[in-house]
């Protein structure tokens, strides 16, 4: 065992090829690349394990996105992976969205591999529920062409606080392992 996660073997990532552990999350995360392929999102307009550095007070982190979708160069959607319940997955995908690029990814999906919940980033508003809802490439063309300003630059005071967001749901209280009394 690795940590808290059990290591079943090795296997090649979807998108990069690379060698990683293969792990019931990753086999979940592998899962929603192929979803995303299947559902026609060109491989090249996808991304893997995208690092975003956070910062929460003097503590700080790194923390990889599942996947980012673009849409003509510009990320579009971003996928929040987790186990768990899909409702504890929201926010920080909300988070993620706004700290992903100097601008806001207009769609968030939080994921936990069997159940999903499509988000406009913008303001949380609810597009949809289950994988199924994980917007195709012509539906995510289609959300994006049906806002005003679909790409909106993220205030440096917003991005503070958004990464204090995702560092407290991702990294504090987050080892479930006996042996960390942190």
């Amino acid at each position: 065992m690795g940590g808290r996660h059990l290591i079943l073997g090795k296997l090649a990532d979807l998108l990069t090829g690379e060698t990683l552990d293969d792990t019931h999350d990753e086999r979940f995360r592998q899962a929603i690349g192929r979803l995303l392929l299947d559902k026609g999102h060109p491989r090249e307009d996808l991304a893997a394990r995208v690092p975003v550095f956070l910062s929460c007070g003097d503590k700080s982190a790194v923390f990889l996105i599942a996947y980012t979708v673009a849409l003509e160069g510009k990320t579009a959607m971003v996928v929040h992976y987790g186990p768990g319940s899909i409702v504890t997955r929201e926010r920080p995908a909300l988070a993620a969205s706004r700290l992903v690029s100097p601008f806001q990814a207009p769609v968030a999906v939080a994921a936990n591999g069997v159940d999903a919940r499509v988000l406009r980033s913008r303001d949380g508003k609810f597009l949809g529920e289950g994988l199924s809802a994980i917007p195709s490439r012509e539906r995510l063309e289609e959300i994006v062409r049906g806002m005003a300003d679909p790409f909106p630059l993220v205030a440096p005071e917003r991005k503070e606080k958004e990464s204090r967001i995702l560092y407290t749901y991702e990294f504090v209280g987050a080892c479930n392992c006996e042996d960390c009394n942190e």
